[in-house]
């Protein structure tokens, strides 16, 4: 900013240094900007906790998952829901060699119901997927 002096004969200067102003309220402003919280959006969800009073009913070799015209899923043919499921495909993954999943869905079942069981089933990186019980639809095509 320019400063402008007094005036040629000898009168003090009568405005005001309005820059040592400036730069306090500039600093002030980014002291408060520093301060204020960072806004996060959370989520709190209650995740089910692994329970060691179940057997291991995961087989070395392959499993499999059934969906019943009800639209129960079930893992060896005990019935689960879709987070023990995940558990079960998580728990699948750190054995030596992935077992082969077996996939067969009841032709009854709905498709929105097969649908997310294969979502969680990708979701879950399985690599060893076979659909079983495909010959009982030869015929209907």
């Amino acid at each position: 900013m320019a400063m402008s002096g007094g005036s040629d004969d000898g009168e003090p200067m009568m405005e005001i240094n309005t820059t040592p102003l400036i730069d306090v309220m500039l600093v002030l402003l980014i002291m408060f900007i520093i301060t204020i919280p960072i806004q996060t959006h959370a989520v709190k969800v209650d995740l089910p906790q692994p329970n060691s009073n179940n057997p291991q009913t995961i087989e070395p070799d392959k499993n499999k998952v059934t969906i019943d015209p009800t639209g129960q899923i079930a893992w060896n043919g005990a019935p689960i829901n879709e987070v023990t499921l995940r558990q079960y495909l998580d728990a699948t993954l750190q054995l030596p060699t992935e077992p082969e999943l077996h996939f067969q869905p009841d032709p009854n079942a709905r498709y929105e119901k097969v649908d997310e069981v294969l979502a969680i089933i990708k979701r879950a990186n399985i690599t060893r997927l076979g659909f079983v019980g495909n010959e009982q639809y030869r015929n209907d095509f």
